[in-house]
């Protein structure tokens, strides 16, 4: 079978790798149908990460179920499912505690498409897939749901969900008109793609907020961000722009992070999907003296996966306005090239 391999300089070709063996008893064998680009992607993929390359890259799919082992009951032959990027065997305390990115039972960060330093599991930019514990992670696609628009509930769409849900609720409890900040690029470029921070603002806006502030130095980025319902905001207008009870650190650098702290009003929550930087300096005196919750860490995919298929089924939360470039997955090197080397948002390859 063929596998999309990265090489360095963002070199892209498909090769002849070995195929899958059959599936074990809980283990099921699945053919990718729909593959995202993940927003790290382009870094990954350019050799500017801690993993090495070659690599198979991808790991946001939804796939076709080609075979299941004897033990498999909740999927079958045939079904769509949602491949989460973590690899987790839903039997460990972690897994049981919804805490499936840190499952006891594989080795630490076990992830498709991360190379050696994800381990040996490979990438979803291939023929075939093996997943290893079929029962305990494949996720139905939810009947009327385009594979296309769920492809990212692999990893980012639950990446911005994880930032928002858990305390957006709680917050419009104690006041209806709680406002939601997102922090991007501060700067007018960045190696990141900017899905996740128009994912969670989309995902707010779902679940109940009125106002949504989107900070970025990217035109492009703010101009997608006003098409989507958000407030665009340039860095430079963020020291007048005034603290939000909930404010998610998008920029994956320490500066982000300084100033998402810095904007999280009294008794409120900022929320970090973290970054590949060693160390951050944070305003700690402030958060203690504000009573200010924050948060920082992976997601756990295969939990949040059924609430966020849930948003999507139901009409409240559409990520397919976030897909800047659809094609077919025999282009990819062509088309994730051009991914990787503009400012390309999302890139959704289907077969």
């Amino acid at each position: 079978m063929r596998a999309l391999i990265a090489s360095g300089g963002g070199r892209l070709t498909w090769r002849s790798v070995p195929a899958p063996p059959p599936p074990g008893p809980d283990a099921a064998l699945v053919r990718p149908i729909a593959v995202a680009t993940c927003d790290l992607d382009r870094a990954l993929a350019l050799g500017d990460t801690p993993f090495p390359l070659p690599l198979s890259i991808g790991h946001e799919c939804v796939a076709e179920v080609l075979e299941v082992g004897s033990e498999v009951a909740n999927v079958q032959v045939g079904d769509r499912v949602v491949v989460p990027f973590e690899i987790n065997c839903g039997l460990c305390g972690a897994c049981r505690a919804g805490f499936t990115s840190n499952c006891t039972g594989v080795p630490p960060l076990s992830m498709y498409g991360f190379g050696l330093g994800g381990g040996h599991w490979g990438g979803v930019l291939a023929d075939q897939v093996a997943v290893p514990f079929a029962e305990a992670m494949l996720v139905p696609l939810p009947e009327g749901v385009d594979p296309v628009a769920a492809a990212s509930v692999a990893d980012t769409i639950c990446d911005a969900y994880r930032h928002i849900a858990p305390h957006l609720p709680g917050l419009l409890r104690r006041d209806p008109d709680t406002e939601v900040l997102v922090i991007a690029c501060l700067g007018n470029r960045t190696i990141y793609s900017a899905s996740v921070p128009l994912y969670a603002g989309l995902i707010a806006l779902a679940l109940g907020a009125r106002r949504v502030r989107l900070v970025d130095g990217r035109a492009d980025v703010r101009a997608v961000a006003a098409g989507l319902g958000l407030e665009p905001v340039h860095p430079r207008a963020l020291r007048t722009t005034p603290p939000a009870s909930l404010v998610v650190a998008a920029s994956a650098t320490s500066r982000g992070l300084w100033a998402a702290l810095s904007h999280t009003a009294a008794d409120g929550v900022c929320s970090s999907l973290g970054g590949l930087h060693r160390t951050a300096r944070i305003p700690m005196m402030q958060l203690y003296a504000r009573n200010i919750s924050f948060h920082v860490g992976r997601t756990d995919v295969r939990a949040l996966a059924p609430s966020v298929l849930e948003l999507i089924a139901d009409g409240r939360f559409q990520p397919e306005r976030v897909i800047s470039t659809r094609g077919a997955l025999d282009d990819a090197p062509r088309l994730l090239d051009a991914h990787y080397r503009t400012g390309d948002i999302k890139t959704v390859l289907s077969r």
